[in-house]
């Protein structure tokens, strides 16, 4: 596993449900520590958030739209990759894309940098569990060294994928990841992948 750096800033990882009526997973990590929130309303995640004054939020969910067809060279290329991503204009994936650019807007508005994440490849990219399992993505986390809720007694895979999209942002501001797509249709973030042994 690479060496993770740990600078004091905090980071934001938002595992984004497609309405407010589901459960958004919430994460702030800084150094090692983690707390783990579960919203619904969009008032309550930019709020949230906003108080808690991240360097920078790393949101699952599409936070761009085609330009032309029905999928981003960001979503080719994640494909092309290895990568499983659902495109915004995929069946099902349209509100959450809005909402999701809703988001990032707002937070922008506020100074706010966004990046988008995909937290799924981002276990992939970084050896960790990449089936939905919570408790070994749980364990997997944990040995990296996470403390704080983490160890809370119940935890959803939304929560967890929160927490692995802010790690990913913390790997970005440790330029330990690349950016996948270009600048006309928007970049998915994930950590440089790591060659496991044995």
């Amino acid at each position: 596993m690479p060496e993770y750096t740990s600078r004091g800033y905090r980071v934001v990882g938002i595992d984004l449900a497609g309405t407010e009526s589901k459960e958004t997973g919430w994460a702030l990590l800084q150094d090692f520590k983690v707390e783990i929130l579960t919203f619904h309303s969009d008032d309550e995640i930019l709020r949230k958030t906003l108080e808690s004054n991240p360097l920078l939020v790393a949101i699952d969910a599409p936070l761009t739209m085609p330009k032309d067809g029905k999928m981003r060279l960001a979503d080719k290329e994640m494909k092309r990759l290895g990568y499983s991503v659902l495109p915004p204009l995929f069946p099902g994936m349209k509100n959450l894309t809005l909402r999701g650019i809703r988001l990032a807007s707002k937070m922008r508005e506020n100074g706010i940098r966004v990046i988008e994440v995909h937290p799924t490849s981002s276990r992939k990219a970084l050896g960790l569990p990449v089936m939905k399992d919570v408790e070994q993505i749980r364990r997997a986390l944990i040995k990296l060294g996470l403390k704080g809720d983490i160890g809370k007694d119940k935890i959803t895979i939304h929560e967890l994928d929160a927490v692995i999209a802010a790690l990913t942002a913390k790997l970005h501001l440790d330029g330990k990841t690349i950016k996948v797509g270009n600048e006309k249709e928007g970049y998915i973030i994930i950590p440089r992948p790591v060659n496991i042994e044995g």
